[in-house]
């Protein structure tokens, strides 16, 4: 009875170890990759995507979210001569973001009371007219003492002084590259699916 008895006591420690053992290993098997919000967490974060924001839905977000994306930054407004970008814009996203590209769309009032809606309004108005899927956030200054901090980065040319210069008009756009370094900024008036704003993006994908 007590040879059966440590046989089995053996045998049940020779199971635990062996399990343990496996669970452990060499680190591999419980190996937990951190994931972007765990990246934001740690501030394992590009300057240029080191900001907190507000989607249209009034939801906070860290920008840091976007960290290992091609990043499209875009002042957006709906009363603008340049408010059919909107479509060229979507275009893109489809085009795109499959291939890692991401499309941020900032409302803002700043150029000729051109966004003088609600965030609601806005989201409906973009929805209804362009089928806009892109992600939006919630209205923003780009210019004057009111500043988004974002922007305050991104018109002081994200550490690159070629690229510095304040926002003209609506529908102006920045270019981050998948390391978080913002690249390039084209005016109102290139349109989305110009060869110039694709081709650029199309070398960073």
């Amino acid at each position: 009875m007590r040879n059966r008895y440590f046989a089995t006591t053996v045998a049940l420690g020779v199971v635990l170890w062996t399990g343990c053992a496996a669970m452990a290993g060499d680190g591999r098997s419980m190996s937990t990759e951190p994931n972007r919000t765990d990246l934001a967490a740690a501030g394992d974060c590009p300057a240029a995507l080191d900001f907190k924001e507000k989607t249209i839905d009034g939801k906070d977000v860290n920008l840091c979210a976007y960290k290992g994306d091609v990043v499209l930054i875009v002042n957006v407004a709906s009363k603008c001569g340049y408010t059919p970008q909107y479509k060229g814009l979507e275009e893109l996203n489809k085009k795109y973001r499959d291939r890692g590209l991401r499309i941020l769309g900032f409302p803002s009032n700043d150029f000729g009371g051109q966004e003088p809606g609600s965030e609601s309004e806005i989201k409906q108005f973009c929805s209804v007219n362009y089928g806009v899927t892109f992600d939006l956030f919630s209205k923003i200054t780009v210019k004057g003492d009111a500043k988004n901090d974002l922007y305050r980065y991104l018109t002081a040319g994200g550490g690159n002084p070629a690229l510095a210069g304040e926002v003209k008009w609506n529908f102006q756009k920045y270019l981050i590259d998948r390391n978080g370094n913002l690249i390039a900024v084209f005016p109102s008036n290139v349109e989305p699916m110009s060869a110039d704003l694709t081709g650029a993006i199309e070398k960073v994908l």
